[in-house]
């Protein structure tokens, strides 16, 4: 705390203190054997303390509450409360006292004051009392900035300030990892840290999609057909401890079509996080927007739209194929099948599919077969655009379970 005055002494005094919820106080328990020389002396003045716990004294738990006994900690995303209070310790009449609040952060000035207008004038042993209000954005060092101005009996025009330092500390650590599927989703996992030095009440965590998206939460499991929470009933967050939370995004209708061509960075959206500690006192972060880098499929997307999970041997089964044109450029394609040591494809290689527009996509539907049980990857199929004559290779496009008929009659 810096503390700037003049020298000449001043009709008012500047009172500032924070406000903040009480804390459990806390006893440390004096105890001893019986045998010692006090014998049950401390055991019986613990019992004997009322801010004690009736048959846990030697535990460091109390029923009262204590105020605040120093500034504390700020944290980023809570509210900063002050209690300012001017009082006339002199034995005149003050007039035309003005009191301003103004917090200096590294990038800005707030205006904290509830009222700009100047008290008309002041009794001794009265006071003026303000509570200013603060939701916290920033990290790092802020100062409380206290001025007094006001006019004595003899028409004096008097001033002075007050400066008080805090420092405002970073209360989660998030980190964010993106999963692209086959089929347009994006599956983000959310990793929040507790850094602080309190359990903290993980209100909600939740994911404010961009205007592409629409989003699906995948923190909660079905129970007696009722979702419940994978985190429990108790969704307390521990010091340093961390937790993952894991949304699936999928595209708009209306932007479905134009999500196999997306290049670039996109925007996903930004997470929505509130918690509260100690009493109740509540916490609100918001990340800026998160970005991907979307996958890139060169110039020929090849995704699958269907496949069965389960197939029987030496037995025809389809697929649905999409194929979309990522390149800026007309194609004309060629589809070719190449059958390998387990998979076959049935139908004529070599077919033509006609020309496909930049951004536009095409559905095919193949057959193929196994001839080896077990799980088999589908692969073998050749894309040859006949303007460049150049042939794009896929395998490995997905795996699907083989397995003898009579089994899956069985089953």
């Amino acid at each position: 705390m810096d503390v700037n005055q003049p020298k000449q002494e001043h009709l008012l005094a500047l009172k500032v203190m924070r406000l903040t919820k009480p804390t459990l106080f806390t006893n440390i328990p004096v105890t001893c054997e019986e045998r010692d020389l006090p014998g049950n002396l401390f055991n019986q003045l613990m019992k004997d303390d009322p801010s004690t716990v009736s048959g846990a004294e030697t535990l460091m738990l109390g029923e009262m509450l204590t105020l605040p006994q120093n500034f504390g900690n700020i944290f980023l995303g809570e509210t900063f409360s002050s209690y300012i209070s001017v009082h006339n310790d002199s034995n005149q009449i003050v007039k035309d006292i003005l009191v301003k609040a103004d917090l200096q952060t590294s990038s800005q000035r707030l205006n904290l004051s509830a009222s700009s207008a100047a008290v008309a004038e002041l009794k001794p042993d009265c006071c003026i009392d303000d509570v200013i209000h603060h939701e916290v954005k920033e990290i790092g060092t802020h100062i409380l900035v206290c001025a007094v101005s006001y006019t004595t009996q003899t028409g004096e025009k008097m001033y002075f300030r007050k400066f008080f330092k805090f420092q405002v500390l970073k209360p989660l650590d998030v980190k964010t990892k993106f999963y692209n599927a086959e089929t347009d989703e994006v599956f983000l996992e959310a990793q929040i840290q507790n850094i602080t030095t309190s359990p903290m009440f993980m209100e909600k965590v939740s994911l404010e999609p961009s205007i592409m998206y629409n989003v699906a939460e995948l923190n909660t499991v079905d129970t007696a057909g009722e979702r419940a929470s994978t985190f429990g009933a108790r969704t307390y967050l521990q010091p340093m401890d961390t937790r993952q939370y894991l949304y699936c995004l999928k595209p708009k209708q209306e932007f479905a079509e134009k999500a196999g061509v997306i290049k670039g960075v996109t925007v996903i959206g930004k997470l929505d996080i509130v918690w509260k500690t100690n009493l109740g006192e509540r916490g609100r972060l918001q990340t800026s927007q998160l970005q991907r880098m979307a996958p890139g499929y060169g110039d020929v997307r090849l995704s699958l739209e269907t496949i069965p999970d389960t197939v029987n041997l030496e037995e025809p089964f389809d697929i649905t194929c999409k194929i979309t044109n990522c390149s800026e450029r007309t194609m004309d394609l060629v589809l070719e099948m190449c059958n390998t040591n387990s998979i076959h494809w049935c139908g004529v290689s070599g077919r033509q599919l006609g020309k496909l527009h930049p951004g536009s996509s095409l559905h095919l539907a193949l057959t193929l077969l196994s001839s080896v049980q077990g799980l088999q990857s589908v692969s073998g199929l050749r894309l040859t655009d006949t303007f460049l004559k150049r042939t794009y290779e896929y395998d490995d496009i997905a795996q699907v379970c083989v397995v003898s008929s009579e089994v899956k009659k069985e089953s």
